[in-house]
């Protein structure tokens, strides 16, 4: 028995589009020869793949063990593939990423260096934005690779966890505060926060709640942490900051530093698409990324 990799495929792109003319149109090839490789990947297989339910299509009990296995099937050729031609020819061509603002800042400048160092004809492109913004990017192939702040979740992602990145709380030299900062200690002094709609604000927001202080209202919400620092340094109240973001001692200046009780942290992690092929570029960045990783 022998698996043909562009039928496998075209199984994994039906279910994930939900429709056979979708998967066409996706793959950029006809309704008929996307029904053709499915029937025929069926023949090869001896079992039946996908079943209509009503309007929908769904997997088989045959086809859901297949799916299970084709994303690393697919990965795991690719990357061989990118690894020889990387070999072959050195690493050269486009790849984009996109990160959030802080971890650009804080995180990527020393691996997009030595990166720059090993492969010089690479080219990389950054964008950044929230989760939200990069996982609709990196699901219409627009990015590929997004560095994002979990929790995310899609049947076209794979979604690899990297680092944990401790929340501490800052305020300005002069202010009063605990040893150990609570929510209930942030609620009587002006506070400010991330602007709403990223993941990075809905984990502080939790933590709030959780802590007695959920109808909280920020003095400002703001969509940098680099402005947060600086408005908390020149006096306008504290803030919940992402500790990567205090990790050199310039970014530090005028700030005092506590931890919070209970702790907080959020989880970065690396999302592609499960049928992105990686070419040598994304295979390259990818491998330096996921050597941030603590997993």
């Amino acid at each position: 028995m022998s698996l043909n990799l562009d039928q496998l495929r075209t199984f994994v792109t039906v279910l994930d589009c939900g429709s056979f003319s979708a998967a066409a149109e996706r793959l950029e090839i006809t309704q008929p020869a996307v029904s053709q490789q499915i029937r025929s990947l069926e023949r090869r297989l001896g079992v039946p793949l996908i079943e209509r339910v009503g309007r929908s299509l769904r997997p088989t009990a045959a086809g859901a063990e297949l799916l299970a296995h084709a994303g690393g099937i697919e990965v795991s050729v690719a990357a061989a593939l990118a690894a020889v031609a990387g070999r072959a020819e050195g690493v050269r061509g486009l790849v984009r990423l996109g990160s959030g603002a802080t971890a650009c800042i804080h995180l990527l400048p020393p691996l997009l260096q030595g990166l720059r160092r090993r492969c010089p004809e690479l080219e990389i492109t950054v964008s950044t934005g929230n989760t939200a913004q990069i996982a609709r990017a990196v699901e219409d192939n627009q990015l590929d690779l997004g560095l994002v702040t979990l929790p995310l979740a899609g049947r076209a992602f794979e979604i690899t966890p990297l680092l944990e990145d401790e929340f501490v709380a800052i305020a300005p030299a002069a202010m009063a505060l605990p040893a150990h900062v609570t929510a209930r200690a942030l609620a009587q002094r002006p506070l400010l926060l991330f602007e709403p709609g990223g993941n990075t604000r809905r984990l502080a927001d939790a933590w709030l709640a959780r802590g007695g202080a959920a109808r909280l209202k920020p003095a400002m919400a703001l969509g940098s942490v680099e402005a947060i620092k600086a408005l908390v340094a020149a006096g306008l109240g504290c803030a919940l900051v992402p500790g990567m973001a205090l990790r050199e001692p310039a970014a530090r200046a005028g700030l005092q530093l506590r931890p919070l009780s209970p702790r907080l942290s959020r989880r970065l992690a690396l999302v592609m698409r499960r049928d992105k092929r990686l070419t040598a570029p994304v295979n390259e960045l990818r491998r330096a990324l996921l050597e941030l990783g603590d997993v």
